[in-house]
């Protein structure tokens, strides 16, 4: 018997990083909201089937999966004009039969003693936990005016860390390895933080 097609489309959108082309389904492709990023295939294991796949393609060097995307970046050896018609149809195609990209999220698998020790830290994707007032108004502003602007070019920002007036944000997706997106939304993110938060006189952004 023939097996049912879920109905979902994909897309794909320039990013400001050229190496990174942004494909957008018409449905939720992930079980839950986190972000997730994957570097290389041995990181995947069993939790993200699509991208056990894509790392297949030589030319694909991470991924980065949101709430309705995957941000794909190559290496430099090809060019996109090339890539992109062959990776959407590959995307679509395994979205048409299986109704996640990603099943479950990479730390679910370590051990609790490890995960307690990671909850110290700041964790892989996400905010770190703000520790006062100050740092609570700083994500409650990455998160409202920053954060959307940046999954719409197929990457994230997560606050990591507010000391002595310097505040410490990570990019991933499409943000990263793009020194010039890197510099445009570090003084973008440094006006809005003053302008708001006088408390903030310098952001460092690090790419993951």
């Amino acid at each position: 018997m023939e097996t049912k097609k879920i109905p979902t489309s994909v897309y794909a959108e320039v990013t400001p990083n050229p190496n990174t082309v942004k494909f957008v389904a018409n449905r939720v492709i992930m079980p839950f909201s986190r972000a997730i990023e994957f570097k290389t295939a041995e990181e995947v294991k069993n939790h993200a089937p699509l991208a056990t796949q894509l790392f297949n393609f030589p030319f694909v060097q991470s991924l980065f999966f949101s709430t309705n995307f995957v941000s794909v970046t190559k290496t430099d050896a090809v060019d996109w004009d090339l890539l992109t018609m062959q990776v959407r149809e590959f995307i679509q195609e395994y979205l048409l039969e299986n109704e996640w990209a990603v099943v479950s999220i990479p730390e679910d698998d370590e051990t609790e003693a490890a995960t307690q020790q990671e909850n110290k830290e700041a964790p892989k994707v996400g905010h770190a936990m703000p520790t006062n007032e100050i740092e609570e108004k700083i994500v409650e502003a990455l998160d409202e005016y920053i954060r959307p602007a940046v999954e719409s070019d197929g990457g994230a920002i997560d606050f990591k860390s507010f000391s002595d007036g310097k505040l410490e944000v990570v990019l991933r997706g499409s943000c990263s390895g793009c020194p010039s997106s890197v510099v445009t939304l570090k003084n973008g993110i440094e006006t809005l933080m003053q302008n708001m938060i006088p408390q903030v006189k310098e952001v460092v952004a690090h790419e993951h």
